[in-house]
C-alpha cells in the first residue's frame, strides 16, 4: 500500500547527507583550470540526471581487497600485456610498413603505464623505452580521463598518444588479475608477421654454409684456466758476448692462452736498466727466429679445390687432412721442465726452479715428483760479523746498541707480548715471591728477612725487607725494580750482559744481587704453584726430571733408601726424616727439588684460618686508613636487597664494598665474605658489616708480627699448606717400580 503524498509521509532524502554546496562552473584538469559546463554536477556534488560518475583512478570490486592505501595493497603489482603496432616505411622497396612488437606495463599502484619495446640485434631502431612511465589520457573526446585497468583486454586495440597498439597475450598474473576483477577475456591473437625482418633472417640462412667450418674454440681452456700462471726462474749466461754476464729471468706461462712473458731479475746498483719486460707476453715458437711467410701462406684453413666463378656464387672445398699447411711449433706447458734448455728467439735459457703452483699443476696433471732446482750461482759469500764497539757506560747497554745500529738512533724495543701475556690479570699476578737471607758472619744481618720479587713480564727484580721490631735496622724497599747483572762479568763489552731469569731462582739458590750475596730460603704457594703448572719452564720443579735424578743413584743408595722402615706399617714419614734421607743419597737434589718432591707426595692438612684473627686484622686496616662510612655501606646493602631477606649475592656484596673503596686487600676481603657466605651462595651482610665495624664492634688489638704472620690467600687459607707426612711407599713405588712382600723391588 503506498503513502499518501502528503506532507510528514515521504522520505527524506537529506538523511545521512553532509555536504550542501553549489558546485562550481570551473574544475581543474591536470593542473588546468577548466570549464565544467554541462558536466557540472548538482548540489552536494551529486550526479544529474543523465550524467555518468568519471573515476579518477582504477575502482575494485568492493569487499575483495584489502582497506590500505592502493600504494600499499598493489605494490610491486604490474599488469604485463604483448602488443604490436605497424609502422609506415616511406621511401623503402624492401618494406613498406614494419611490424614492431612491444610491452605494455599497467601499474596497479597509480595507474601509470609503459611501453617497452625489446631490443633487436642490428635492428637500426632506437629501441627501448617507447612510452615512459606515467598516467595516459584517453582519446580525444574523453582526453580529460585517464586509462585505467578496465580499459585493457585481449584482442583490443588502445590509441596511446596517436598510436595504435594491438593487444595479443597477456601474462599468467594478468590474466589471473583480470578474472578476478570479473573481466571476461578475449581470445589470443598473433602477431603479424614482418616482412623486412623475414628476409633479413632469409639472408642470414643464405649466408650460412651447408658444410660448417672447423671450430677453433678456446673459451673452455680461458674459463678453466683464466688467472691460473706457471712461474719459473731461469738463467741465461750471456758472458761469451762482449760485455756480458749471467742473468737472471722469471718466466711466466699463462695457462688461458699458452702464451710466455718473460721478465728480467735487476738487483739494485747492478748498473743495468730497468726494462718493463725482457719478452713481451706472446707465443714463443720453438724453432726461432722463423722466416718471414708470404700472405697467404699460413691460414688457419686449406683449401683442397675452387671452383665455380670467382666471388660470389664461387664454391670450394676445405682439406680436412690440412694437405700443404705450414705450421709452427710452439712453447707448450708439457716443454717447460725444470732443467730444460728453451730457445728465446736464439738466447738458450735454462729453466732452474718453480713456485709452489707450478709444482703442484705438474704433479697433478703429468704425475711428476722430482722437483730438484739447478744451482747455476755460487752460494753468497756468508757476511762478515758486524763488529760492535764496546759498552761506554752511558745508559743502558740496550740504549747504546740502538745508537750504533742506524744513523737515528732509536728507543730499544721491549718484548710487548711477554709483556700483554705475563702482565697481572686479576688475582694471576705473575711474580714469584722468595723469602731470602744474607749470607753474611755480621750477628745483626743474619737475623734480617728480604723479600725478593721476580716479575715475569719484564723479568725484573725487587727487594723489600719487612720491618722487624727491635733489630735496630730500618725496614723498606732494599731494591728497586729493575733488572739485575749477573756477577762475575766485564762492564765494558761489546756483547750483551746476561741478566737473572725465572729459571735462576729457586729455593735454595745463591744470589749475589747489586754485591749483597743472597741465599733463598722459601717461597709463597704461587711461586710453588706456578713453577710446578709451568715445569717445562722450570727443571727444577719438574717431577719427572727430579725422579729420574733419584733413580741414577748407585746400588747401595738405593738400598739404603728402600730399607727404610716407616712407623705402624703406613708408608708414611715425616718430612725431616724424608728429607734428611735425600740429602744422605747426594744425588744433587737442590732444596727447592726436595720440596717440590715433598708437595707431590704429601699428606697435607689445611687448618682452618681464624675468623676473630681475620676480623681484628681488618679492623686495624680500616681503623689506620680511618674508614668509618659502616652507615652508607648498611643503606646501600638494604637498597640492594630487594626481597629484605638479609642476604646478597657474593659478586654484589664485593661490588658494594668495592665502590665504597674499602681499603682491605683483595684476598682480605674475599676470605671474609667466604667465611659469611650461606650455603645459598649469599653473604649475610648484617653480620658482615658488624664484625667489620671497629666503631661500634671492635676486635681485640693484634701485634704487629702477628699482622706480618697472617698472609691470607683468596681461599681464605695461610699462605702455604702445611706440608708435614711424605707418602714414601707411594714415592718409592713412582721410582723404582712396584715393591714385593720383601720390600724389594720387582
Amino acid at each position: 500500500m503506498a503513502l499518501p503524498f502528503l506532507p510528514g509521509y515521504s522520505f527524506n532524502k537529506n538523511l545521512g547527507k553532509e555536504k550542501f554546496h553549489k558546485s562550481q562552473h570551473f574544475d581543474y584538469t591536470n593542473d588546468v583550470r577548466m570549464l565544467v559546463g554541462s558536466e557540472k554536477p548538482g548540489i552536494g556534488g551529486e550526479l544529474l540526471l543523465g550524467q555518468k560518475h568519471k573515476p579518477k583512478y582504477s575502482v575494485f570490486p568492493t569487499g575483495e581487497h584489502s582497506q590500505a592505501p592502493s600504494w600499499v595493497a598493489f605494490d610491486k603489482q604490474v599488469l604485463c600485456f604483448d602488443a604490436y603496432f605497424q609502422e609506415p616505411v616511406p621511401q623503402s622497396k624492401e618494406e613498406k610498413f614494419r611490424v614492431r612488437k612491444c610491452k605494455i606495463y599497467f601499474y596497479l599502484e597509480d595507474d601509470t603505464i609503459q611501453v617497452v619495446e625489446p631490443e633487436v640485434k642490428n635492428s637500426g631502431i632506437p629501441q627501448g623505452t617507447l612510452i615512459r612511465r606515467h598516467r595516459i589520457s584517453l582519446p580525444p573526446p574523453e582526453d580529460d580521463q585517464f586509462y585505467n585497468v578496465h580499459h585493457f583486454n585481449i584482442n583490443q586495440e588502445m590509441v596511446l598518444y596517436s598510436r595504435t597498439f594491438k593487444i595479443t597475450d597477456c601474462d599468467p598474473f594478468t590474466r589471473n588479475f583480470l578474472r578476478k576483477l570479473g573481466m571476461r577475456l578475449n581470445q589470443t591473437d598473433s602477431t603479424p608477421e614482418d616482412p623486412y625482418s623475414n628476409l633479413r633472417q632469409q639472408m642470414e640462412e643464405s649466408m650460412r654454409p651447408l658444410r660448417p667450418y672447423e671450430r677453433q674454440d678456446t673459451l673452455k681452456q680461458f674459463l678453466e684456466h683464466d688467472r691460473n700462471v706457471l712461474r719459473f726462474y731461469c738463467h741465461w749466461d750471456d758472458s761469451e758476448s762482449m760485455f756480458g754476464d749471467p742473468r737472471e729471468l722469471i718466466l711466466h706461462y699463462f695457462l688461458a692462452d699458452d702464451t710466455i712473458e718473460i721478465r728480467e731479475v735487476i738487483y739494485p746498483n747492478s748498473g743495468r736498466d730497468a726494462t718493463p719486460k725482457f719478452l713481451h707476453r706472446s707465443r714463443l715458437p720453438k724453432h726461432a727466429p722463423i722466416p718471414i711467410r708470404q700472405p697467404g701462406e699460413k691460414t688457419d684453413r686449406t683449401v683442397l679445390n675452387v671452383f665455380g666463378p670467382t666471388g660470389h656464387g664461387g664454391r670450394f672445398i676445405l682439406d680436412s687432412l690440412k694437405t700443404g699447411a705450414v705450421q709452427d711449433n710452439f712453447y707448450r706447458d708439457c716443454d717447460l721442465t725444470i732443467g730444460s734448455v728453451i730457445n728465446v728467439w736464439g738466447r738458450h735459457v735454462t729453466i732452474c726452479d718453480c713456485d709452489t703452483f707450478t709444482k703442484e699443476f705438474y704433479r697433478s696433471k703429468y704425475g711428476i715428483e722430482d722437483f730438484t732446482p739447478v744451482q747455476y750461482r755460487a752460494a753468497p759469500a756468508p757476511r762478515p760479523a758486524r763488529q760492535l764497539p764496546p759498552y761506554n757506560g752511558f745508559g743502558s747497554e740496550e740504549d747504546s746498541l740502538c745508537s750504533c745500529q742506524g744513523l737515528l738512533p732509536k728507543p730499544p724495543q721491549k718484548d710487548f707480548k711477554k709483556l700483554m701475556e705475563k702482565d697481572r690479570q686479576g688475582l694471576e699476578s705473575n711474580v714469584l715471591r722468595f723469602v731470602g737471607r744474607l749470607e753474611t758472619d755480621n750477628p745483626i744481618d743474619l737475623e734480617r728477612v728480604f723479600i725478593i720479587s721476580f716479575y715475569l713480564s719484564d723479568d725484573t727484580i725487587a727487594v723489600f725487607e719487612p720491618t722487624q721490631r727491635n733489630t735496630g735496622v730500618l725496614g723498606g724497599k732494599f731494591l728497586e725494580r729493575s733488572r739485575v747483572k749477573k756477577p762475575g762479568q766485564e762492564l765494558f763489552k761489546s756483547e750483551m750482559s746476561e741478566y737473572f731469569t725465572a729459571q735462576d731462582l729457586y729455593v735454595g739458590a745463591h744470589l749475589l744481587l747489586n754485591k749483597q750475596p743472597f741465599q733463598l730460603v722459601d717461597a709463597d704457594e704461587y711461586a710453588f704453584n706456578y713453577m710446578e703448572q709451568h715445569a717445562e719452564e722450570f727443571p727444577r720443579a719438574n717431577v719427572g726430571t727430579i725422579l729420574s735424578k733419584i733413580k741414577s743413584i748407585s746400588k747401595d743408595k738405593r738400598d739404603q733408601l728402600i730399607a727404610v722402615t716407616e712407623p705402624a706399617g703406613t708408608g708414611v714419614i715425616q718430612y725431616e726424616h724424608f728429607r734428611s734421607l735425600l740429602v744422605a743419597t747426594d744425588c744433587g737434589l737442590s732444596e727447592h727439588e726436595i720440596m717440590t718432591l715433598g708437595r707431590t707426595y704429601s699428606e697435607r692438612e689445611q687448618p682452618e684460618a681464624d675468623l676473630g684473627m681475620m676480623l681484628a686484622v681488618a679492623q686495624d686496616q680500616l681503623r689506620k686508613k680511618h674508614f668509618e662510612a659502616f652507615a652508607d655501606m648498611v643503606r646501600a646493602f638494604v637498597h640492594e636487597d630487594r626481597n629484605s631477606s638479609g642476604l646478597l649475592p657474593s659478586h654484589d656484596a664485593r661490588t658494594i664494598c668495592k665502590a665504597f673503596q674499602l681499603p682491605l686487600a683483595d684476598d682480605l676481603l674475599r676470605a671474609l665474605l667466604t667465611k659469611y657466605e650461606k650455603e645459598s651462595g649469599e653473604i649475610d651482610y648484617h653480620a658482615f658489616l658488624s664484625g667489620i665495624n671497629w666503631r661500634e664492634n671492635p676486635a681485640p688489638l693484634v701485634l704487629p708480627e702477628d699482622v706480618l704472620k697472617f698472609d691470607v690467600t683468596w681461599s681464605g687459607t695461610p699462605a702455604g699448606l702445611v706440608v708435614r707426612s711424605i707418602n714414601y711407599a707411594l714415592m718409592l713405588e713412582d721410582v723404582f717400580g712396584p715393591r714385593g712382600p720383601a720390600g724389594q723391588a720387582s
